[in-house]
């Protein structure tokens, strides 16, 4: 259907039709960008050609050892060169890059390599125990592990394992790249956070990976010759597929290996970054960091958030510093970003708090996927009336292939044709959606819908408040009531009725937090709130 009635002699070949990659990006950049630079970390400052040199090496010395196409190859490693390189040289041999998270335990990494079937480990000094913990109770069939010391982090050589600057010293610096022959071929396996579980194995594929990366070059209204700032681990949905972008536009990727305010402060100031992504934690943490840590800078550094809903509160202090935030949604299922708060003109002359709260919301599909929206349980659009909530459904080519190995959970994700978030939303009169939960972190109080995120938001307003998390307590008489854990800044003075009178203030009385703890919050490693571990502390509570 669609073909003209004769189209003899029309079919894809070598001159019309090439499999889309991101492997092409490189190998383009290093031609027209070459003395350009790349990558820099301390005094590890290469420029493209280089770069594609070093992956190129990375690519010949995997094959030499043995990695043949389709073969996995895992890493630890944080926001580092060669955690970069590994996202081109890894590929370029037809191999499956897995980037494990480095936060991870023993027992959870053994999984993944076994899961995973990781031939070679490119580890980080730091995290060798770890890794080696783990290949120890795989009684010794677990990868080859490549050691990756940092010198400039503090981390040099154990001696203990070949290392990654000897690996590529003795490659062939003519290896011929093995391009995908389909832009179906798997590209990466990434393991979700596992916070119910074991990890499930999302693969993505070459075209997926190319065009999340092309399409948020669209959406972050990127010119040519950016420096992004690696906020966003490398390890999760390949930092976003951004390492993938920087050679489309020849930016220059800025490492990072330890996540502070004076880190991200002198990257700006004395390296010039002008892009970083990066969990709601993070604007948090520039927020409230102390004048003394902080750098001057006179251009606005654009700045894409995601993992949370960030609080209105938090946006509102933000951007008067020198930052313009868009808000993006997604998860490892897409690559990372799949929708964005698109901004429009028509909020230009909004106050701060309401221009906040439209920056709040989760915006519109990005270009590359077909459709995002909200759904019911009967797979029916919801009304776009900003109340009635469903379920976030995605589809388009920024979803990934499946689930490695969990074939049922791929169907059961993939049912009725899009891909289930497993997110609760509200879509806007303008199409935009906003989310309200994660499914499991709705609380139901005396049959009554309550919003953490709504609750976390209204306490984010109280100036004493660092953090906020909001779950279920267990309560008899209503079923579940609002409980909230809170990480107070230094010198703070509110105790539990003075921060529950507040919250009262803007939300209704079912709504307000019944118990209010006041403790250090646990993370994850890309800075979301652990809230099933705090959900275990408030059943406990009684």
């Amino acid at each position: 259907m669609g073909w003209m009635q004769d189209e003899t002699g029309l079919e894809r070949t070598p001159a019309n039709y090439v499999p889309l990659t991101p492997l092409s990006t490189l190998r383009r950049a290093a031609l027209i960008y070459g003395d350009e630079q790349a990558v820099i970390y301390g005094a590890h400052r290469k420029s493209y050609r280089e770069y594609a040199g070093r992956c190129t090496r990375l690519a010949s010395a995997l094959a030499a050892r043995g990695v043949a196409p389709g073969d996995v190859v895992a890493t630890m490693i944080p926001n580092l060169p060669p955690q970069a390189e590994a996202h081109f040289g890894v590929p370029a041999c037809g191999a499956v890059l897995n980037t494990i998270n480095t936060r991870l335990d023993a027992d959870t990494v053994a999984y993944i390599f076994r899961h995973g079937d990781a031939k070679v480990a490119l580890i980080d000094t730091q995290f060798l125990p770890v890794a080696e913990d783990a290949i120890a109770r795989m009684d010794g069939a677990g990868p080859e592990i490549i050691e990756v010391p940092d010198e400039h982090g503090g981390f040099p050589a154990t001696g203990r394992h070949i290392t990654y600057e000897d690996l590529l010293a003795v490659a062939d610096p003519e290896f011929d790249w093995i391009m995908p022959e389909d832009e179906w071929e798997s590209i990466c396996l990434n393991y979700t956070s596992g916070t119910t579980g074991r990890p499930k194995g999302v693969v993505y594929h070459h075209r997926g990976a190319y065009l999340n990366a092309m399409g948020q070059i669209l959406s972050w209204r990127m010119v040519l010759r950016p420096r992004y700032l690696t906020i966003v681990p490398l390890f999760h949905c390949n930092g976003w597929c951004h390492t993938w972008m920087m050679p489309m536009v020849g930016g220059t990727l800025i490492c990072c290996r330890d996540i502070t305010a004076p880190a991200i402060f002198d990257a700006i100031a004395d390296e010039g970054a002008t892009h970083f992504g990066g969990a709601p934690i993070v604007l948090n943490m520039l927020v409230n960091a102390p004048e003394d840590q902080r750098r001057h800078f006179d251009h606005v550094v654009e700045v894409f958030t995601a993992g949370a809903p960030p609080a209105p509160a938090t946006l509102a202090k933000i951007e008067p510093m020198g930052f313009n935030i868009t808000q993006v949604y997604g998860l490892t299922e897409t690559y990372g970003p799949a929708t964005e708060c698109t901004w429009g003109s028509q909020w230009d002359d909004l106050n701060s708090a309401d221009r906040a709260a439209i920056k709040a919301r989760q915006g519109v599909a990005m270009p590359i996927f077909e459709q995002i929206t909200v759904l019911d349980e009967q797979m029916q659009q919801t009304p776009m009336d900003g109340k009635t909530q469903g379920e976030i459904m995605i589809r388009g080519n920024g979803v990934m292939k499946g689930y490695l190995k969990n074939p049922e959970a791929t169907a059961e994700a993939f049912a009725g044709g899009y891909f289930h978030s497993g997110d609760i939303a509200v879509q806007h009169p303008d199409s935009f959606i906003q989310i309200q939960d994660r499914s499991k972190d709705i609380i139901i109080s005396g049959g009554e819908n309550i919003s953490s995120v709504e609750v976390e938001g209204a306490l984010m307003e109280h100036p004493d408040v660092l953090l906020a998390a909001v779950v279920a307590k267990p309560d008899e008489k209503w079923g579940e009531v609002p409980c909230a854990f809170i990480e107070l800044k230094d010198g703070a003075g509110v105790d539990e009725a003075g921060m529950i009178a507040f919250a009262r203030q803007s939300l209704a009385g079912f709504k307000a937090p019944k118990r209010v703890v006041f403790q250090e919050l646990p993370k994850t490693s890309t800075g979301k709130i652990q809230k099933f571990v705090l959900r275990k502390t408030a059943a406990a509570l009684g």
